[in-house]
């Protein structure tokens, strides 16, 4: 059968992944050693998903590896190597707020752990075609000088402008402050992308905004429309930093996430980049959110409006699909921000407000 070897495999899109391949007949190496849990906390932990995976699916391994231990991951490519025929990586430090408090771990996890793996992939499945979740946030503060202007709920682009319909990969990663996140990340793309047109791999940067589901271990750092959901039902307090609480996040739901993956798989290309998200079909405002939080769980949510935004946090982010769409036509987003929270909602109910 064949091998394919996810990266953060109790994560959001790794467990997604993980199901999806395993149900399309591979078998799956997960890579995961619950790192989420020591970065924020046991309710971020993934322990649960990756051992609920394993006893699943036999056609799926569990490796308690960390992906910056070179050796092992090389071995574990090595014992592979006939049958691997995918690799899809999503393991990261994924906030940029916790970056700044341990920049040589936010790299180290972001920028030598992708290095490790691509190296494995040349040197043991170069075919392979190889997936790289990348972020928005390489693009830095850069779309904050889009000229928005200020409606009741949001923050927008005026339907003139040529970002209207989203923003693609023309817009510069340069001159702009990322947040060490960022700048890890970017540097991680920019390394996909040097092992596609280098080394002429099948490799491709998603470069994702708001990515969610039901299995979304959200936290006050990381996850959005997660942790909303899940403070909105506990009633637990909620901070918003910020831009009045009018910013804009367009939200990918995992099975559009993976289904543009098994897209991409189907006719790879190299150093392909693309902008992957919602788009105009499924975004909303902090406000917005909030608002559509509170008519599903029936439920007042106590939140603040702190003055001071993130540093490097976008004003506005719609991601331009469009160009993906070109290339790949029989992908579209089929889930909208209302219909992820009630899924979170309803998915989640009981046992978050049993807690």
């Amino acid at each position: 059968m064949p091998v394919a070897i996810v990266t953060g495999a109790g994560g959001l899109i790794g467990s997604e992944s993980v199901r999806r391949l395993v149900e399309s007949g591979y078998d799956v190496v997960g890579i995961e050693n619950d790192t989420r849990a020591q970065l924020f906390g046991p309710e971020a932990s993934t322990a649960d998903v990756t051992r609920n995976l394993a006893e699943r699916y036999s056609e799926f391994q569990w490796l308690d590896v960390d992906i910056r231990d070179a050796d092992t991951v090389e071995r574990t490519f090595q014992r592979h190597a006939d049958s691997l025929e995918l690799v899809v990586h999503t393991a990261a430090q994924p906030s940029h707020d916790w970056a700044a408090r341990e920049p040589h771990t936010d790299f180290s996890i972001n920028a030598t752990g992708t290095l490790v793996l691509l190296e494995a992939t040349r040197q043991h499945a170069p075919d392979a075609p190889f997936v790289f979740m990348s972020t928005n946030k390489v693009y830095g503060d850069t779309p904050n000088r889009l000229p928005l202007h200020e409606t009741d709920t949001r923050l927008e682009l005026p339907e003139d402008h040529g970002y209207h319909r989203g923003i693609d990969t023309s817009m510069s990663i340069d001159t702009s402050l990322h947040s060490l996140f960022g700048a890890s990340k970017a540097a991680a793309d920019l390394l996909v992308q040097e092992y596609g047109r280098y080394f002429h791999m099948p490799t491709v940067c998603l470069r994702c905004g708001c990515l969610t589901g039901p299995d979304h271990a959200g936290a006050r750092l990381h996850g959005f429309l997660s942790y909303l959901m899940r403070c909105t039902m506990i009633g637990r307090p909620y901070s918003i930093y910020g831009y009045g609480g009018k910013q804009v996040r367009d939200n990918l739901h995992t099975a559009d996430v993976f289904s543009a993956i098994e897209a991409y798989v189907r006719n790879p290309k190299p150093a392909a980049v693309y902008n992957l998200g919602g788009g105009r079909a499924s975004n909303c405002s902090m406000i917005e959110a909030i608002k559509l939080s509170e008519e599903i769980a029936e439920r007042e949510l106590r939140w603040e409006l702190l003055d001071e935004a993130r540093i490097g946090d976008h004003r506005w982010w719609i991601s331009d699909v469009q160009p993906f769409i070109d290339d790949y036509p029989e992908w579209s987003v089929t889930y909208g921000t209302e219909e992820i929270l009630r899924e979170i909602y309803e998915l989640n109910a009981e046992r978050w407000v049993t807690a």
